[in-house]
């Protein structure tokens, strides 16, 4: 049985110049956005303040992802590298040029930081030296995100596949044609052995991680999906589109359960492009085109 669900704005931030892109969370009550105008700004759930500005670089940024135990931020800039940010002391301690392409998606995994570029490469790097240590050939056209499940990183890239690369000797495991257009998001369900994909095509698919294998294909939005958030306790997750929509779904059963836009919650009014669900409160957190952060209450009745 579904849960019902009921869902309130909790707060505005604005602050930045552009688009917004991306989001991170830097522990349960605190996360970082970036965008166009080339800022991270940290933030705070319960002061409700004005943000503090940790970094500017010179270009737009996509995507960002925090260390906790190094209290290290990584930010990708775009047609250049990336940039190493210590949090607590709000100042660069490293960057590397890598890439004349936009960077799509960054991960962490031990001691290595992963880079999904618009190049069509994950570039593997050593975050003690920021020496390189290797390129994976993914695809010829961009890398749009990773996901790192059991030894292997699935990687989603804009010529419609998914490839899945063993993490000892970078040799491709699987290669799926997965959608009709660009896998913008790869998102690993924690509580299955499931891997969820989302697309510009509009489609949500779910896949067996293990084999590969497709289980279900949803139509879930009007316009592209960008991204895909599970709650803290893994029983529901989110999406969001170019359609200017949120929308919550059970998890196994993957069922929608409640759509959140402007008309009837005073949503974003144009793209959403990235979902943060926070432990504090319970909070959603999410960015948009509108150059705005909308912080979202979400309570489900047992």
């Amino acid at each position: 049985m579904k849960r019902s669900i009921q869902v309130s704005k909790y707060h505005t931030y604005t602050g930045h110049k552009d688009c917004l892109y991306t989001l991170a969370k830097f522990d349960d009550q605190h996360f970082f956005s970036a965008g166009g105008d080339g800022m991270v700004v940290l933030w705070d759930l319960e002061e409700l303040e004005k943000g503090t500005i940790l970094a500017k670089v010179p270009s737009s940024i996509y995507s960002i992802c925090y260390s906790e135990p190094r209290e290290t931020l990584v930010i990708g800039q775009n047609y250049d590298g990336i940039h190493l940010i210590d949090v607590r002391n709000k100042k660069e301690i490293g960057s590397l040029k890598l890439t004349s392409a936009a960077i799509f998606d960054i991960k962490l995994d031990q001691d290595s930081i992963y880079v999904g570029t618009g190049e069509g490469e994950v570039i593997i790097i050593d975050i003690d030296t920021l020496s390189i240590t290797h390129r994976i050939s993914a695809s010829d056209k961009n890398v749009r995100s990773m996901e790192f499940i059991d030894g292997k990183v699935y990687v989603g890239c804009s010529d419609t596949t998914i490839r899945v690369f063993d993490l000892l000797q970078y040799t491709l495991v699987h290669e799926i044609e997965a959608h009709s257009n660009s896998v913008f998001r790869l998102k690993s369900n924690p509580n299955t052995d499931h891997l969820l994909s989302a697309s510009r095509d509009a489609h949500l698919k779910i896949w067996d991680q293990e084999t590969m294998q497709l289980k279900e294909d949803i139509v879930a939005h009007m316009y592209a999906i960008n991204d895909i958030e599970f709650s803290p306790d893994g029983r529901h997750f989110v999406t969001c589109s170019m359609d200017k929509a949120i929308k919550v779904w059970d998890s196994p059963a993957y069922q929608l359960i409640k759509v959140i836009d402007k008309d009837r919650h005073a949503g974003h009014g144009t793209s959403v492009n990235k979902l943060l669900w926070m432990p504090f409160n319970n909070f959603l957190v999410s960015c948009s085109d509108d150059h705005t952060i909308s912080i979202w209450e979400i309570n489900f009745d047992d």
